[in-house]
């Protein structure tokens, strides 16, 4: 079993979703919701997903690797501010959760719930707030909660962040996030930079210039070997 994660600021635990030993029983209970929900919807299939497969492909192997952790923050009003501070803490602990090489890296996910929380809206605002600083890092931060109107990425008609509990869950960047970070520049720059890290940084720009352009923007052409002046120089 893995051990327990604690925010260096917030005193937060994350704690393994395998286990079942807890003395609390608010957070077994937690657990307990979010343990279901993984096992039985996040890894089962839906006609409504418009593919074929599982809600999510990587929860499966995560759970029988022990790479899911959660952490419960109660109350059905949390400071704002002591939840930036868990986030926070989410962000630098993330990259050192085990393992920290190989191909596991990508079933690694820290799970924060909300369990008392009715105004979802909590949840929204600080995804908002706070989703450039995790997408700059390689990762993604999700918002799940009761009702959540998200549309899925095959079926717009499907909500796959609907979740029986609101949480704010940490996880890698994959390829297939594209779609969902084509809204803003800085978040295109951080999925070229991550997925093609053997491009030039002049070529990483040109490529998110051409993917963030409108139909009536005009783009200045590239040319192969050709970079951008340094500041402070001029051409010759």
């Amino acid at each position: 079993m893995t051990k327990i994660v604690i925010g260096p600021r917030s005193g937060l635990n994350w704690i393994p979703l395998s286990n079942t030993e807890i003395v609390c029983p608010f957070t077994r209970s937690t657990l307990g919701v979010v343990r279901e929900w993984a096992r039985t919807y996040l890894t089962g299939t839906s006609p409504e997903l418009g593919r074929e497969g599982p809600v999510c492909p990587y929860v499966g192997p995560a759970i029988r690797r022990d790479l899911m952790w959660v952490g419960r923050i109660p109350g059905s009003r949390p400071w704002p501010e002591f939840i930036r501070l868990v986030l926070a803490d989410a962000l630098e602990l993330y990259p050192k959760l085990p393992p920290t090489e190989g191909g596991a890296t990508v079933l690694r996910t820290l799970v924060t719930v909300f369990p008392g929380l009715r105004d979802y809206s909590l949840i929204d605002e600080l995804h908002a707030e706070l989703k450039s600083e995790f997408v700059a890092q390689g990762f993604m931060l999700g918002q799940f909660y009761p009702g959540c109107a998200q549309p899925g990425l095959w079926n717009k008609d499907f909500h796959p962040l609907d979740a029986p509990v609101p949480m704010l869950v940490v996880r890698p960047m994959m390829a297939t996030d594209f779609p969902f970070l084509l809204e803003r520049t800085e978040w295109m720059s951080a999925y070229v930079k991550k997925f093609a890290p053997a491009l030039p940084a002049h070529v990483r720009h040109a490529v998110v210039s051409r993917l963030m352009a409108g139909p009536q923007t005009e783009i200045a052409a590239y040319r192969v070997g050709e970079a951008p002046i340094p500041a402070g120089r001029t051409a010759r």
